[in-house]
């Protein structure tokens, strides 16, 4: 058997380390982007056998086919717009902060005592979502002492939990990671 010539080159007679340098190297003659990626752009009005001949794709006549036209969103061509023919009703606030409410005769009803938080107002059924916030309001009496822990309180409730011996605490919710808010 003949034992394979070793093709001496530039790269053969460099040190090991700028050896594996240079098979890195890729010739910037030798890049293409990969199949499919680049199209053409669609060059119309090139005659008919391109399908976007004469008009270029725009049809006949009227403002459309027009050069400058610019489309505006809701214009219905001078006809009275769809959302201004239609009655206006009611008014929604940007930027509303929501809160579930939860009135003290619900907590009696429920028969809780003790500590009260958001989770345990989530698993009674007294609220949907135990991380969303939470207001307690005063409507109805407490009897025995109550810890309460929520996002906020009316003064209503707030004075009778306390008078009846018990403690308003306001959460601390997590906005993002290490920053904290009371709400």
């Amino acid at each position: 058997m003949a034992e394979k010539e070793e093709i001496l080159g530039y790269a053969s007679l460099l040190p090991e380390k700028r050896k594996a340098k240079l098979k890195r190297v890729v010739a910037h003659e030798q890049l293409a982007p990969p199949e499919g990626s680049r199209k053409l752009r669609n060059r119309v009005g090139r005659g008919h056998a391109t399908g976007n001949g004469k008009t270029s794709g725009k049809g006949h006549k009227g403002q459309k086919a027009r050069a400058g036209y610019s489309y505006r969103a809701g214009f219905e061509g001078g006809q009275m717009p769809l959302h201004r023919r239609l009655p206006k009703r009611g008014f929604r606030q940007f930027g509303r902060v929501e809160f579930q409410l939860v009135n003290l005769y619900r907590i009696a009803k429920a028969g809780l005592t003790g500590a009260i938080d958001p989770e345990l107002l989530e698993k009674r059924g007294l609220i949907r979502d135990a991380k969303g916030l939470v207001k307690i309001l005063g409507t109805g009496e407490v009897k025995g002492s109550l810890q309460l822990t929520a996002d906020a309180f009316s003064e209503g409730a707030r004075s009778q939990v306390e008078a009846a011996g018990g403690k308003c605490v306001i959460r601390e919710r997590v906005i993002a990671e290490g920053s904290t808010q009371s709400a």
